[in-house]
């Protein structure tokens, strides 16, 4: 296992090992907010909102919805790249990308009122996202995966076991995760899981999440 414990000043914020982000196109029921909240009663406790077609506009008042949503389940909302619409809505995070701003001027801007999540697609990168200030990195993609293909060859467990044990923050691994992966991501030192299909793209995401939950808790208790 990694030396894959949280800094001082993001103690009180990544409370969670299973890290849904969404994609409304990937919905079943077309009904991205019904499906978040399906999720969110079989036990999701963290939310990134990433819907990167939508304008400002839209995606405020999305992001307004799932507030209201993820605050009755007591659950995190964090918002992909925008800073600005995570603080006018009260989310409690903010997820940056590779084309965001670096994460040095977003911990700067949002202090400690939000933490600062990073994705990161290689060792490198998880290092300087960790030295500029972010609370968490998710790492991907570990297996082949139709959304990361962008990203190249899977970067593998090996990979994740080498990030999990160099970073001080929380490593969750992303891409191609799945059931019957699980044991192997978590052994290999990631704090959690990030994924998007295996829970959203099922015909009901709330026995999905569930089931996630519970084998992610059988392979921590090993």
């Amino acid at each position: 296992m990694g030396r894959n414990v949280l800094r001082v000043a993001g103690d009180m914020h990544v409370d969670f090992n299973l890290y849904l982000i969404t994609n409304r196109w990937q919905v079943r029921c077309g009904d991205l907010c019904a499906a978040v909240e399906a999720a969110l009663r079989g036990g999701v406790r963290a939310v990134q909102l990433r819907e990167k077609d939508l304008s400002s506009r839209e995606l405020h008042e999305l992001a307004v919805r799932m507030r209201e949503i993820t605050g009755r389940y007591g659950a995190r909302l964090i918002i992909n790249d925008r800073a600005d619409i995570a603080l006018a809505v009260r989310a409690d995070g903010v997820h940056l990308g590779g084309h965001s701003m670096p994460v040095r001027d977003v911990r700067s801007l949002v202090g400690e009122r939000l933490m600062v999540g990073v994705s990161c697609h290689c060792i490198s990168s998880a290092l300087a996202a960790e030295e500029g200030g972010a609370d968490f990195v998710t790492f991907s993609p570990i297996y082949e995966t139709p959304s990361k293909i962008a990203y190249g060859n899977p970067l593998g467990p090996a990979a994740l076991a080498e990030a999990a044990e160099r970073l001080r923050i929380p490593v969750f691994a992303l891409g191609g995760i799945k059931l019957e992966r699980i044991g192997e991501v978590l052994g290999r030192g990631a704090r959690g899981v990030a994924l998007i299909s295996a829970i959203l793209a099922a015909e009901d995401p709330e026995p999905a999440a569930r089931e996630m939950l519970a084998v992610m808790e059988a392979n921590t208790l090993r």
